[in-house]
């Protein structure tokens, strides 16, 4: 019943899994799409980012140019470094402005600037020099100590001819995306880098892996910015947005890129909590459910069940009356059936009772006649003259009172399908015996025999075969001298052995040269036994006729048997 109550758990919570499977996929599939709408919103936020990053840097240089040219005619005079200065003071994001002259000395500066003898010679005032109106770089070292951008504008004098430089430095940090710009995904990191994809400046060094030329050269070719996925310093997955600022520099930023389970994870009441909340409290509640409406009922049931296979039919389930409507009726139909076995077993018992009490009298009147009938062949026996009709009536007489003797048993026993050989066999020798000591012959008995139960209709041959060996015992070896009559009945496996032995006497006769009547019908019982007869002189100067047959379905254990002096190791059930 265990096991049956198991299954019913199983198969219940199986059924509701799979009802409530298409609740959990759909939000699965929900998950799934929702988090491939999410990493294209953080890409698509990482690409207009780094957009806006260049879109600003190009502003930035458009506006720093157009104060250069503003600031040109102004960029000369004692009063030159105080404008300059104001200027950057008012204006973010500007480091510095310097005027240099035509041999690349600083002409005036809103802040110091380090000294440079070769500062004709770099590129960026060559090309001015040579006709170039304006260019924008990437600061040269020796100008300021943090990245920055320089945005140049040519000077010329009256005549049209190069008188210099105006420059601006715009600080690198100023044309970085603000990270808290809630549009930015979560752990978003900024960096800048040149053209030969080395970085300028990082917001944190370990976000980032290798760029590479290929990198910048992907930001500059695109049509917008250039997505890619790629791994940082410490081995995480991140995807980056990288946008060209200038020329020469260009801008990445850096975020986690999130995969299924980690942004579930960050996102989890939209996601697949509340699926896989009402799976569980759903399998939670059937199983609650059937435990209290169904299983607990089920298992009382079956203790019910398990008493009354004790054969304890008058305990009726009484706490099912709080049961559910379909188990009450199984508790009735369970308490019906008890009462009709109940009402049966009463009625076998009384029917079973009354055929034993039938049997008993039908084996005693049975008993009551043969005993008529031992009475009346006593009564013809008495009324003979010849000796040898006596002998034959004494005969008769012996084998009717020898059937009488097994109806007794059996209605006096208490299992009227078996008799007690042992007793069976004491019985009928003290019977057989107490006329020959009626006649004054001084006859012994004994009596050994192994426990062993068996029925009226392996009885009848084996009391008849007796019945004729101890017959034949008195006849030829107790009837002149009287002496020891034994009995010993054993068990040996499969086979039982019923041995009658005298002493003294005639034997030749108690052998018998010829086959007589008494010697037939032993004959004849033992065939009916399925066995065979011996008949044989024994040591004591007497005979023994043996009964050798198969054993009759055994319900003791043999052999107990008792010792009796002078016998040896010989086991003795009962002398008389």
């Amino acid at each position: 019943m265990p096991g049956t109550l198991a299954t019913i758990r199983v198969r219940l919570g199986a059924a509701m899994a799979v009802a409530l499977a298409p609740v959990l996929l759909l939000g699965a599939a929900e998950t799934t799409v929702a988090y491939q709408k999410d990493a294209q919103e953080q890409r698509a936020s990482l690409g207009l980012a780094a957009e806006r990053s260049a879109a600003t840097a190009r502003a930035r240089m458009e506006s720093a140019s157009v104060l250069l040219e503003t600031l040109a005619p102004e960029s000369v005079g004692l009063e030159c470094a105080q404008r300059l200065s104001e200027v950057t003071g008012r204006l973010a994001g500007y480091d510095n402005l310097i005027r240099f002259d035509r041999f690349g000395r600083v002409a005036c500066a809103a802040r110091s600037v380090p000294a440079d003898a070769l500062r004709r010679d770099r590129a960026w005032f060559i090309r001015l020099s040579q006709g170039m109106q304006s260019t924008i770089i990437r600061s040269p070292e020796g100008l300021g100590g943090a990245p920055a951008l320089l945005a140049a504008e040519r000077a010329d004098d009256r005549n049209g001819a190069f008188d210099g430089a105006l420059v601006a430095l715009i600080n690198l940090d100023s044309l970085r995306p603000n990270l808290a710009d809630r549009a930015l995904p979560r752990g978003t990191e900024v960096a800048i880098i040149d053209e030969q994809g080395r970085y300028i400046s990082r917001t944190r060094p370990g976000a980032f892996g290798a760029a590479g030329t290929e990198v910048v050269s992907a930001a500059r070719n695109g049509p917008g910015p250039y997505i890619y996925f790629g791994k940082d310093q410490d081995g995480e997955s991140r995807v980056f947005s990288a946008a060209p600022l200038t020329g020469e520099v260009s801008v990445i930023l850096s975020a986690p890129a999130e995969s299924l389970f980690s942004w579930a994870g960050l996102n989890p009441l939209s996601s697949f909590m509340f699926p896989l909340l009402a799976f569980t409290l759903a399998l939670t509640a059937v199983w609650v459910v059937t435990e209290r409406v169904v299983v607990r009922w089920l298992a009382y049931l079956n203790r019910i069940a398990a008493i009354y296979a004790k054969g304890r039919l008058s305990v009726r389930p009484s706490q099912a009356s709080h049961a559910p409507p379909e188990i009450r009726e199984l508790a009735v139909t369970m308490a019906d059936m008890a009462e009709a076995i109940a009402a049966r077993d009463q009625s076998l018992r009384d029917s079973l009772t009354e055929k034993d009490a039938l049997l008993r009298e039908i084996h005693h009147r049975v008993k009551n006649n043969l005993q008529v009938i031992s009475s009346l062949l006593n009564l013809q026996e008495r009324s003979l003259a010849d000796p040898a009709a006596r002998a034959a009536m004494a005969e008769t007489r012996q084998r009717v009172g020898a059937l009488a003797l097994i109806y007794r048993a059996l209605y006096q026993g208490s299992d009227m399908r078996r008799v007690d050989l042992r007793q069976f066999l004491s019985d009928l020798i003290g019977q057989m015996v107490i006329e020959q000591q009626a006649k004054g012959m001084a006859v012994r008995t004994e009596l050994t025999a192994d426990e062993l139960t068996i029925d009226p209709d392996k009885l009848a041959p084996l009391a008849l075969f007796a019945v004729e060996a101890i017959s034949n015992a008195q006849k030829h070896a107790l009837a002149a001298h009287g002496g020891l009559l034994s009995v010993r009945f054993e068990v040996d496996g499969a086979e039982a052995t019923l041995s009658i032995s005298d002493e003294g006497g005639d034997a030749e006769p108690s052998l018998g040269g010829g086959i007589g009547v008494g010697r037939a019908l032993m004959s004849a019982f033992a065939r009916q036994l399925r066995g065979r007869m011996e008949l044989a002189p024994n040591g004591r100067g007497g005979a023994t006729a043996r009964l050798i047959f198969p054993t009759p379905g055994l319900e003791k254990a043999p052999p107990r048997r008792t010792r009796q002096a002078g016998e040896g190791n010989q086991p003795t059930a009962q002398a008389s």
